[in-house]
């Protein structure tokens, strides 16, 4: 989901503001802060639901006479974090965690007990969440880019990616959604478009089905491209790596196509030569396109791309947190929907019908209960009322790929 936009002082009302400042100001002088404000610090600050929540100061700046700091709300997810000024900090922790603890309390004890399970699964799920090696340093980097724009989408932007130095004092930058040079106003982006020859992504078009479009890009062929696309990418992935060899990776570029031409709306990337099978390395649906199905329909293309290569695949690990519950939701709906129809089926023919690897397979149905260990083997549970209320759970499954609109030939060297 897009960043919802966080509650602003309020503009042109200098006395609102001043009154902020200055009860922030007597706040911080009661519990005996200092300013400027120290790195690490822990502070409750006022979101855009006009409640505070906790939250650590990640970086500092001086603009004029006044501070602002960079903050991270340790209760969310870090596409969240925003530089705030200080009347919109307070300090007084006891008062605020004494009130907090009497609320949550309360909200407690009027949640059904489904409730509050479906809150603990969460729990454990962020708990026993994967980083990559780095990831969390790079925790500590702050967002340098705000918002870009593509196409006719601006998009307030999740996390730092590592553009070149002389881009990290804009606040904006505009991305051409063809080729995707980008450039720091928006006049070069017009004197751009009308010199770009390109009217959809550079490579093979491989798959067209009503107004969608698939394109492959070869990294190494189109290394530029490429690579302005996971620079983008990491505005939008936490746990995207950063300065890949492109040249190793292939890019299926999804499209809507109008008479204007073919806009990028959503992509996976693809390893050339994977190691351990992957099929999906890295996967986006860009904020203004989400919500539409397509992060269902990648990951159902990928599976496609694997039955023609005639092997079984998976995805690359660690997943984010989105794409883990994604995966999940398609591996229950495929697998499940066999099961339903096949009585005696085993996890190995289950795994050549749909291109899952088995592991996925066996640990889907373990997490959905489906499988047990009974006199030395394990058996899969065939419960209907069981599968069907997991199946509903799962949701729809979004977007069909039309394999008979798929044009493709698997990579060789």
């Amino acid at each position: 989901m897009a960043k919802k936009t966080p509650l602003r002082p309020a503009a042109g009302g200098d006395l609102k503001a001043c009154g902020g400042q200055r009860r922030s100001e007597r706040n911080r002088k009661e519990v005996g802060v200092k300013l400027p404000l120290e790195l690490g610090s822990k502070a409750m600050c006022q979101w855009c639901d006009k409640k505070l929540h906790p939250v650590e100061i990640i970086a500092s700046r001086k603009l004029s006479d006044e501070y602002e700091y960079y903050v991270h709300y340790t209760e969310f997810d870090k596409r969240l974090d925003e530089w705030v000024k200080l009347e919109r900090l307070n300090f007084d922790f006891e008062k605020i965690d004494s009130d907090q603890k009497v609320k949550e309390t309360k909200s407690l004890k009027m949640m059904t007990r489904l409730q509050r399970k479906k809150i603990n699964m969460t729990h454990e799920e962020k708990d026993h969440e994967d980083f990559e090696p780095g990831s969390l340093q790079e925790h500590e980097k702050v967002k340098n880019i705000a918002k870009i724009e593509l196409g006719r989408f601006e998009m307030e932007t999740w996390y730092f990616s590592p553009f070149p130095p002389e881009y990290n004092e804009c606040e904006k930058l505009y991305f051409c959604e063809f080729c995707l040079n980008y450039m720091k106003k928006k006049e070069q982006l017009l004197r751009h478009m009308k010199k770009c020859q390109l009217k959809h992504p550079p490579g093979n078009e491989i798959y067209r089905s009503g107004p969608l479009s698939m394109f492959e890009v070869d990294g190494m062929k189109n290394k530029v491209y490429s690579q302005n696309l996971c620079s983008i990418s990491k505005l939008f992935i936490e746990h995207k790596a950063a300065n890949i060899e492109v040249g190793g990776f292939l890019f299926y570029i999804l499209c809507e196509c109008d008479d204007r031409g073919c806009h990028i709306v959503a992509y996976f990337s693809k390893e050339k030569h994977s190691m351990d099978s992957c099929n999906l390395s890295c996967i986006l649906t860009f904020p203004p396109y989400q919500k539409k199905g397509y992060g269902k329909f990648l990951i159902a293309f990928s599976y496609e791309l694997s039955k023609i290569e005639g092997k079984a695949g998976t995805p690359e690990r660690p997943l984010s947190d989105l794409g883990s519950v994604s995966y999940k939701r398609y591996w229950t709906r495929v697998i499940l929907d066999i099961l339903k129809q096949n009585n005696d089926m085993t996890i190995v023919e289950v795994s050549n019908m749909t291109a899952i690897k088995p592991y996925d397979i066996f640990n889907t149905l373990r997490e959905l209960e489906l499988v047990k260990y009974k006199n030395g083997q394990y058996i899969i549970s065939k419960n209907r009322k069981v599968i069907d209320l997991h199946l509903q759970a799962a949701g729809s499954a979004g977007l069909p790929v039309d394999v008979s609109k798929l044009i493709w030939t698997p990579y060789r060297a």
